[in-house]
């Protein structure tokens, strides 16, 4: 799988840990930045690389990372089609795509450490959506909204 990866400066500090953890599950990772520590870059401008990634098809899930992880949160939902949730423990991380089709994981770099982001992409990149009725219906909800 393919998973596009966007920070802003607040998300340099778990950045190493979030692509090892994607390439130990043997995934991909486009890097779509930050490159380096730039405190005046924007969150919103990240989030929008990694939903567009998302959306085009150039990745099959998403990870943005900004300092707290709502502002990526917020705006990665703005673009259709795009399912963003914010997830600080492993249950959540893994339900959100097992009965919620999430297909965006937001992080906070300045709430969480390097192995939490580890186990957090672990458990966001092994779960799979259910796909029964009852997810279906409510996904189709989620997604006429947009």
């Amino acid at each position: 799988m393919r998973v596009a990866l966007g920070m802003d400066h607040g998300g340099m500090t778990i950045k190493e840990s979030i692509l090892d953890a994607i390439r130990e599950l043997g995934h991909e990772a486009l890097d779509l930045g930050a490159y380096e520590l730039d405190p005046v870059d924007d969150y919103p401008d990240f989030a929008v690389l990694v939903g567009e990634a998302v959306q085009s098809g150039r990745a099959e899930r998403g990870i943005a990372v900004c300092g707290s992880g709502v502002g990526v949160t917020m705006a990665a939902n703005k673009l259709r089609g795009i399912r963003a949730c914010l997830c600080h423990d492993t249950y959540s991380a893994a339900q959100g795509v097992t009965h919620d089709d999430m297909n965006v994981l937001c992080l906070g770099g300045r709430i969480i450490g390097p192995e939490l982001a580890k186990a957090l992409v672990r458990a966001y990149l092994t779960a799979e959506f259910d796909g029964g009725e009852r997810f279906r219906r409510r996904v189709n909800k989620v997604n006429a909204l947009d």
